[in-house]
Parts: structure tokens; sequence; C-alpha cells
């Protein structure tokens, strides 16, 4: 296990790494962020964003809970959106879950764990609604594999009613929603096929 020392240790050789293939990279770095992407994913030690789609710092904006939540009165997901809206100007949005996901598996077993239930309620609710095509798989790994898409499209729902998402896009803000998934066993996303902007979000709505 490394101690705190081993990793001030690794940062050292990270960072000069870093600087003798990209001069000046930080000192520029410290002028502003400009990423084009906003990634909502999983606390899970095994999904670390930048890494999963090799960008350096500055590339993404990142926030991460368990279960990759988007519930639409916590402030601080919300202050995350309006802030790589309004002030980053993103252009992409981002749900990444992940198959094997310990957030998803605690609301499909559905036993008392405490605190985090109250988190997991929603999840709780994506499983009920899609109980019926949930059951119909043939063992509960496979039933798990379902729920965690089901959970990244929930979520991508959530995002898009967003009073900044919509904001955004009554605006005519060129502002694309995604939800993908992350196999951890061969470290490959997936694309969930349910990339929303404006104009799909309108056709689906009305």
């Amino acid at each position: 296990m490394n101690t705190l020392e081993d990793l001030l240790a690794k940062n050292k050789i990270w960072a000069e790494k870093i600087e003798q293939e990209k001069p000046g990279f930080f000192s520029s770095l410290a002028q502003q962020q400009a990423p084009h992407y906003l990634w909502i994913g999983c606390s899970d030690s095994r999904v670390p964003a930048n890494q999963l789609v090799d960008l350096l710092p500055g590339e993404m904006f990142v926030h991460r809970n368990i279960a990759n939540v988007v519930m639409l009165d916590d402030l601080n997901c919300l202050s995350v959106i309006q802030f790589s809206i309004e002030v980053l100007k993103v252009k992409h949005i981002i749900v990444c879950g992940h198959y094997g996901c310990g957030g998803v598996k605690a609301a499909f077993e559905d036993k008392p764990m405490g605190m985090i239930d109250r988190w997991l309620a929603s999840i709780k609710e994506v499983h009920q609604k899609n109980k019926q095509e949930i059951d119909a798989c043939e063992n509960d790994e496979e039933k798990l594999k379902i729920l965690c898409e089901k959970n990244v499209k929930a979520q991508v729902e959530h995002v898009c009613k967003t009073e900044f998402v919509q904001k955004a896009w009554q605006q005519g803000n060129d502002l694309s929603i995604h939800g993908w998934i992350y196999n951890v066993e061969d470290g490959r996303l997936k694309d969930l096929l349910m990339s929303t902007n404006a104009y799909l979000y309108k056709r689906l709505s009305s």
C-alpha cells in the first residue's frame, strides 16, 4: 500500500514528466480552464474520468458521486451543471455509469444501509419502473447490468430537465447530453445511444 509520502513523490514525477513533454503546460493551465466536456460519473476508484478518455488536466470538468446520480434537489450537482454551462461553456455533458456499480447493486438488493438509502432511492425508482424488463433477465448479473444502463439513461433525463440545460437550449446553445457506461473488466466505454440536444429533446417531448 502506498504511503502519503509515496503519493507526493509520484506527484512530483508526474508533474515533471508533463512539463518535460509539454513545456509551460502548468503555467498556461493556471491562467484558465476551458474544457468542452462535463463528466458526471461514479465515485468508484476504478473509474477515473480523465484517464478513461486520455485527457489532460483542464480538458474535462468532472463531478462524481455514488452511482452517478443526478437529483434535481442536489445543490452540489446542480451547481456543477450551472457552472459548466454558464461559465465554462461546455458543449457536451456525459453521464457515465459502470457495470458492477456498488450503488446500483445496493439499490437492487434493497437491503437497509442507513443514510445511503435516501441517496439510492432514485435508483430504486428506476428499478421499479423497469422491473418487468429486468426480471426477464436470466440471472442477477444480467439484471444488474441492465439496471446500471437504465440508471444512466434515467440520470441523462434528469440532466435534461435541469433549469440550466433548459435555459441553454432555449437560448440556442450548442449543448448535447450523452449517456455512456464503462466496463471495468476490459476498460472500454460504451455509448448507450441516447445523445440528446435541444432539437431532439423538443421532438421527443412533443
